[in-house]
């Protein structure tokens, strides 16, 4: 079998985008050398990669998602290779796809983006937001090379490495009468509705704050975004947990919020890294996971309090 990085990069282009005709814009080839290429790859491996649809374009088939998570790897080994063959090895350069979890995202992406392109200035730092399961999906499938995410729910095939610990707290309107206390009993405020923030893994994890400590809300409201949250807590519409402290204490609208630690045992939260398990980190990639552990190990959030 003696497939060529031509062939491959043809066929990822047109993985990638579902179209020959758009791929050929892309990668600046005509259609036929693309549909040959195509051909030529299912004749090797003996197996459909494509499913051709007459008026919208291709679809893989599940050979062609496990032929394209392989393509893709080798691609960038190649491009690693031709870095230090050319004595280019020492530079990071090139684009390094990351995925991060929203309720991450504000605190950790524009500080990180910044700082690395600070000392990296050829390199092309992407992030994705999403949530778990959608993050985790996208480093299989080699979208991205690694995720800023917190250790919950994270499948066998993934490698965490924890950069922070952060405990939950509570947050209240700035007026409200336990605003001002240092911290507080969970049942000290169970009856007063509780906003929860509904996202996969956050809504687990939070109601698991008040299970461990043997209670549970009087009345829940679910929310699907942390800012909803606040700016409704802000005008006195219940309490809400949370994990990052941002510096500022104002919802949109500037009512004011007040943050309380809680004084029971209660589960913190771990975020760090994760990639593959086991798998062949790229320069770009491994700078990253470097550049966070600098940054990061043990330290407050860079947009938090």
């Amino acid at each position: 079998m003696h497939f060529t990085l031509k062939q491959l990069r043809y066929f990822v282009a047109a993985a990638e985008v579902g179209s020959i005709t758009v791929a050929s814009r892309r990668v600046h080839i005509s259609q036929p050398a693309i549909s040959a290429a195509i051909v030529q790859l299912e004749t090797m491996l003996n197996v459909p990669l494509f499913i051709r649809h007459h008026a919208s374009g291709l679809s893989l088939t599940p050979e062609g998602q496990s032929f394209l998570r392989e393509a893709r790897s080798l691609l960038t080994h190649a491009h690693d290779l031709e870095l230090s063959a050319t004595g280019l090895s020492g530079q990071i350069v090139g684009s390094v796809e990351v995925g991060c979890m929203t309720t991450l995202y504000p605190f950790v992406v524009p500080a990180l983006r910044r700082r690395f392109k600070e000392k990296y200035p050829q390199a092309d730092l992407k992030f994705v937001a999403g949530h778990h399961a959608e993050l985790v999906e996208k480093l299989r499938g080699g979208d991205i090379v690694a995720i800023l995410c917190y250790d919950m729910e994270l499948p066998r095939d993934v490698a965490f490495e924890p950069l922070s610990s952060l405990p939950p707290y509570i947050f209240v309107a700035e007026r409200h009468p336990l605003a001002h206390r240092d911290a507080i009993h969970l049942n000290e405020i169970i009856k007063e509705p509780f906003l929860l923030l509904d996202l996969p893994s956050s809504r687990d994890y939070f109601m698991s704050v008040f299970g461990e400590n043997g209670c549970r809300p009087t009345r829940i409201a679910p929310f699907p975004s942390m800012d909803i949250i606040r700016s409704l807590v802000a005008h006195g519409e219940g309490y809400s947990l949370a994990n990052a402290r941002p510096r500022n204490k104002a919802s949109y609208d500037g009512s004011l919020l007040s943050y309380v630690a809680i004084k029971d045992p209660v589960p913190a939260l771990t975020y760090g890294t994760a990639q593959i398990l086991n798998a062949r980190a790229s320069p770009r990639t491994s700078a990253f996971i470097q550049f966070c552990r600098h940054l990061l190990k043990d330290q407050p959030l860079p947009g938090s309090e």
